[in-house]
This record gives C-alpha cells, structure tokens and sequence, in this order.
C-alpha cells in the first residue's frame, strides 16, 4: 500500500488525499464485489501503512 500511496503522491497528491483516494477504492471494490467485502478489508488492513504507523506510535 505504501508503494502507491507514494505513487499518488508523485503524480501531486498529498499524502491525506492519496489514503483518501485508497479508501474510495476499497469501497469501490466492496461495492462491486461484495461476496469478496472481508477479503478486501483484510487486504487493505494488512497493508494499511497508516494505521501501522499510529499504532507504533501508540505502543
């Protein structure tokens, strides 16, 4: 996840918008698919970079 957050970024999008910009895809993709809803959230809680960060920051 962090390598296209970095990539949003590249192409002019703040760090904020571009977990945005992750978060409408997520819900997207649920929104489509949503027999595949729980395989998403794990896909993009595993690599949620951000929240790994706060987390670590917590501890």
């Amino acid at each position: 996840m962090k390598e296209l957050i970095e990539q949003l970024k590249a192409e002019g999008i703040t760090e904020d918008q571009a977990y945005k910009v992750v978060e409408i895809i997520k819900n997207f993709a649920k929104e489509k698919f949503p027999i595949f809803g729980g395989a998403i959230d794990r896909l993009f809680d595993k690599y949620n970079t951000r929240d790994k960060e706060a987390d670590d920051f917590l501890d």
